[in-house]
């Protein structure tokens, strides 16, 4: 089952009522009318694109240590992947398809962290609940999803109604801000060029982490030719 297909089997359970918290008709309204908003913006096509320049970071990792893009990308490419946080379960679902492939990731010289505003407490619960062996690094205010394009701040009825799911985001990013990057995948090669860029405002929509597996092939065969 691709990871697509799995997203979409989540949302058709949560949509038809099968989970505990069945969502009314308003519910999904909102949530729905926002996503369609947010694609309305054209946020999502001025992000970082393939052929540019993806900028330095550097973040407080799960474990309280500090990671560093340039550390990483000395070392070949990098797959970045940002995230909503622990408390999305398409995230999550996102998060396991991810560790199944990096075994391949690794075996192609590519490293992959994870980005997302939640704090490394929440970080920490991410890796375990989902049983992850990357790093994940907390982006406090989502300033480097900011520098990469794909932070956008909630609508104010989407914020309530998070709140009446209990998706406190304010504690759970420490930061007051409401505001969250959109679902991102980035390959950026040893010179900080991005070689593959997929934004999507639905954030139930994901590419499949396999098909990553040819761009790391195409970086390699450049740095050997």
């Amino acid at each position: 089952m691709t990871l697509q297909d799995q997203l979409d089997a989540f949302r058709e359970r949560f949509e038809s009522g099968e989970l505990p918290r069945k969502p009314t008709q308003a519910q999904l309204d909102t949530m729905r009318r926002a996503t369609a908003d947010l694609i309305e913006s054209g946020l999502a096509d001025r992000a970082l694109k393939a052929g540019e320049v993806a900028p330095d970071f550097k973040l407080e990792g799960a474990d309280g240590n500090a990671v560093s893009s340039q550390e990483l990308l000395a070392n070949g490419p990098l797959i970045v992947s940002f995230y909503r946080g622990v408390w999305c379960p398409y995230c999550n679902i996102d998060l396991k398809a991810l560790e199944a492939t990096r075994p391949e990731f690794e075996s192609r010289g590519a490293q992959l962290v994870a980005i997302s505003p939640q704090t490394p407490s929440n970080s920490r619960k991410s890796r375990r609940d989902n049983g992850l062996n990357f790093p994940i690094l907390s982006d406090k205010g989502s300033k480097v999803a900011a520098a990469f394009g794909v932070r956008f701040a909630l609508p104010s009825d989407l914020v309530n109604l998070y709140k009446t799911f209990g998706n406190d985001l304010p504690t759970i990013n420490d930061d007051p801000s409401w505001v969250l990057p959109m679902p991102a995948r980035y390959v950026i090669g040893g010179d900080r060029v991005v070689a593959y860029a997929e934004v999507n405002p639905d954030y139930t929509r994901r590419p499949d982490p396999s098909i990553l597996l040819p761009v790391l092939e195409r970086l390699n065969s450049s740095v050997l030719a």
